[in-house]
């Protein structure tokens, strides 16, 4: 394998940046003997957009899955504003700012649309997240909802069942889920997967619109293209580690990523 081109990478990956929203340290997973991240380290700053691209297989998923706690690490540490997270449950990281999309939908298609973010919303402000809660205009959930819905430009869209939506205005509602969580970092995952070509400008221009407005979002994501066009750095996986990170003309310009990479699907 070639060796790591650390583009941007912390000069001590063993002490992670004091001001970094989120830090990997020296992350590893193995399952059954087999080795699914290795020593992966990586510290993002408050506001940034990272990319994080590689073919099938080298580990994106996974590493997201380590970070929002759907599954545990078998060595290093995640942490979040600098408090050690590795061992909190999904949603002790979720009430502690961490937000996430999947690549499948999530939402509940008998609800709402205003129903599905106010169940976020609610969670998120300590109430039970219940399909049974009926909402109301006027409560805290419900307008902390209305809010989300309008930054992802669907205020009008609120009283249709989400199970009726189409493919990229189901994405918008899972974004204004997380949005509603009020997170400090968020987390998406291939969010243009199953969304039509001619929906991915606007979306790509809404997850640009949140990146604006001061979060910090990590993105898996295939259409390089869009990556490219939106994230401050890129970080580059091969077989579970870290290959490369930095902006996007010094990543893509490295040749060990062009030798590892270029002839293989992103």
């Amino acid at each position: 394998m070639a060796s790591a081109t650390p583009v941007g990478l912390s000069t001590n990956p063993g002490h992670p940046v004091v001001d970094a929203v989120l830090s990997l340290d020296r992350v590893h997973l193995a399952i059954g003997g087999a080795r699914i991240l290795q020593d992966v380290s990586l510290d993002v700053s408050p506001g940034e957009l990272l990319g994080v691209i590689g073919p099938n297989g080298a580990g994106k998923t996974t590493l997201f899955n380590v970070i929002s706690g759907v599954v545990r690490p078998t060595g290093g540490r995640v942490l979040l504003d600098g408090v050690d997270v590795t061992g909190m449950p999904v949603h002790r990281r979720a009430a502690a700012g961490l937000g996430r999309t999947f690549q499948t939908s999530s939402l509940f298609p008998a609800l709402t649309v205003l129903e599905n973010v106010r169940l976020a919303a609610q969670a998120h402000q300590g109430g039970a997240a219940s399909v049974f809660a009926t909402p109301h205009q006027t409560d805290a959930a419900s307008a902390r909802a209305a809010d989300a819905l309008a930054e992802v430009g669907l205020a009008g869209a609120s009283s249709r069942l989400a199970g009726g939506l189409a493919h990229g205005e189901k994405r918008k509602v899972e974004l204004a889920m997380v949005v509603a969580m009020e997170p400090r970092v968020i987390l998406l995952d291939e969010p243009m997967a199953g969304v039509g070509s001619a929906d991915v400008p606007a979306l790509t221009e809404l997850i640009g619109d949140l990146h604006r407005g001061g979060r910090t979002v990590l993105m898996v994501e295939h259409h390089l293209d869009v990556v490219l066009g939106l994230a401050d750095r890129i970080a580059v996986m091969h077989h579970g580690e870290l290959l490369a990170v930095g902006t996007s003309d010094a990543v893509m310009s490295d040749a060990t990523v062009q030798s590892a990479y270029l002839g293989e699907g992103m």
